[in-house]
This record gives structure tokens, C-alpha cells and sequence, in this order.
């Protein structure tokens, strides 16, 4: 992974602690696990800002409650003195994303942030991280396995399969037309809403383990349009359509004569 020139991978822990939660952050799945709860929301926004600022303890705090404010949570004063424990799972997952603004950060990464919420409060994070990222302009790399999530919030969509990009575009060419068999599996495994009358799909077998991959396509054997070409040697992946690539010898509705 690259960063402004940089590979992060290859980075010093010294050089990678200077990035992490500054120029890039992370929201956690779960932020009930991952708050400390022996510590205030307060005592945790503010180190989070202390770490990467030289600035005082009464500006840290002044810039935590602006966090709180910008996140929606109402009352921010009284909250700045709150256990993770004395929150709901929406207000604690503000306050996650509030760590990761923290910093004015140019990239967040979003790990299913809204998996663990219902339905209303996951509506109103997904809004929020909406609005945020157009009114400080920043990029949300956003983890989840849930197409209406993509709909919603993504620009472009990258589907992985076994650690690997087997397809990438824009969120209307992946949803409106899915060209690998993983994607195209995927999206019909969602049910819609209506007459009831589309069989939804099922992807038989199992992934395989990251350790014993097979020599070809990682999707070899739950495909049902594998053929032994598939498994010779590495895919490579190949532009379908202006900024569109999958990694496939057959994707859907396409000619495969024109991508061997």
C-alpha cells in the first residue's frame, strides 16, 4: 500500500505511528471493544489529538467538543465526561468516528462500521459519513459486504475475493452490470423487495484457505463457469469498459474470445 509516494509496508514503526491516526485513520467495527473502558470519551479524544498536535490540554479539549458537536451528539459537555459503557452502540460509534477526524486525516478507513447498529442508527451513520466526507473532503475506503451500503455512500467499488481484486469500477457499473461470477453470485444472493418471484442464488462449497491457493482463478471451484484455462496460471486483470477491470477469462455478458 502506497501513501504519497511512500510504501507503507516498508515503513519504520516510528514513521508508521506518525501516519496512523493522522493522515490515516481507522473507524473499528466494534467500538465498544475497542474504547478503553477505564477511560472518558473525553480523556480518549484528546490523547488521540495530543499524540499528533503540539498543543495544550485546554485547546485538546475545546478541539474534542468541536469533534463531539461535528459528529451529531448532543450535549457534548456532559458526554466529554461519559464512559464508553454509559453510551448506545450509535453514540459510541460517533465517538469513533470523531477519533478518526481527530486529526484531519486525508484517509479514513471504514471497517464495517455499522454492523453492529439496527437499521435506524445505521441509516444515520452512513448520512453522517455522507455528509463528512464531502464537507472536509476526505476518502473513505469503506470495508462491507453490504451492496445497499455500497449504493448509498461509494463512488467506486473494488469486489475482493480470497485477497485478491477480482473486479473494480464505478459503484453504477458494478451494481447495473457485475462482469465477474463472484460479483454476479454476490448480488444475487440479496433478496428485493416485491412479488417474491427471483430464486435467490446460493455460492456453493467454500473459500479457499489464503495459505493453499490454487495455482489460477482463487474462484476456480465454486464457478460455475470455470473451465480448465481457468486454473492453468494467474488471471491477470484486463479493462472491460472505461475505468471497469475484472480479473476473468469469462465474465458475464461479455465476449470471451476477445479477453484470452
Amino acid at each position: 500500500m502506497w501513501h504519497q509516494g511512500k510504501d507503507l509496508l516498508g515503513l519504520d514503526y516510528e514513521s508508521l505511528r506518525q501516519i496512523r491516526g493522522n493522515r490515516i485513520s481507522y473507524i473499528f467495527q466494534d467500538p465498544l471493544s475497542t474504547l478503553h473502558p477505564l477511560y472518558t470519551v473525553g480523556e480518549q479524544l484528546t490523547e488521540a489529538i495530543l499524540t499528533h498536535q503540539p498543543v495544550n490540554k485546554h485547546v485538546s479539549r475545546q478541539r474534542a467538543l468541536e469533534l463531539l458537536q461535528s459528529v451529531r451528539i448532543p450535549n457534548p459537555e456532559k458526554r466529554f465526561d461519559s464512559y464508553p459503557h454509559e453510551l448506545s452502540g450509535g453514540m459510541r460509534q460517533r465517538i469513533g468516528i470523531a477519533m478518526a477526524l481527530a486529526n484531519n486525516p486525508e484517509i479514513i478507513i471504514a471497517d464495517e462500521p455499522t454492523t453492529a447498529l439496527d437499521v435506524t442508527v445505521q441509516a444515520q451513520i452512513l448520512s453522517l459519513l455522507n455528509d463528512l466526507r464531502r464537507e472536509k473532503n476526505i476518502s473513505i475506503i469503506f470495508i462491507t459486504h453490504d451492496f445497499g451500503v455500497v449504493a448509498q455512500l461509494c463512488d467506486r467499488v473494488a469486489v475482493m475475493y480470497a485477497g485478491q481484486v477480482v473486479e473494480e469500477g464505478s459503484t453504477n457499473q458494478i451494481l447495473s452490470c457485475p462482469s465477474h461470477p463472484y460479483t454476479a453470485r454476490l448480488m444475487s444472493c440479496v433478496p428485493e423487495l416485491g412479488d417474491g418471484r427471483r430464486r435467490l442464488e446460493a455460492i456453493p462449497g467454500l473459500p479457499p484457505a489464503v495459505d493453499n491457493l490454487p495455482h489460477g482463478c482463487a474462484f476456480f471451484a465454486r464457478c460455475a463457469k470455470a473451465s480448465s484455462q481457468c486454473n492453468l496460471s494467474p488471471i491477470s486483470s484486463v479493462e472491460i469498459s472505461p475505468g471497469q477491470r475484472v480479473r476473468c477469462l469469462f465474465p458475464e455478458n461479455i465476449n470471451a474470445q476477445a479477453l484470452i
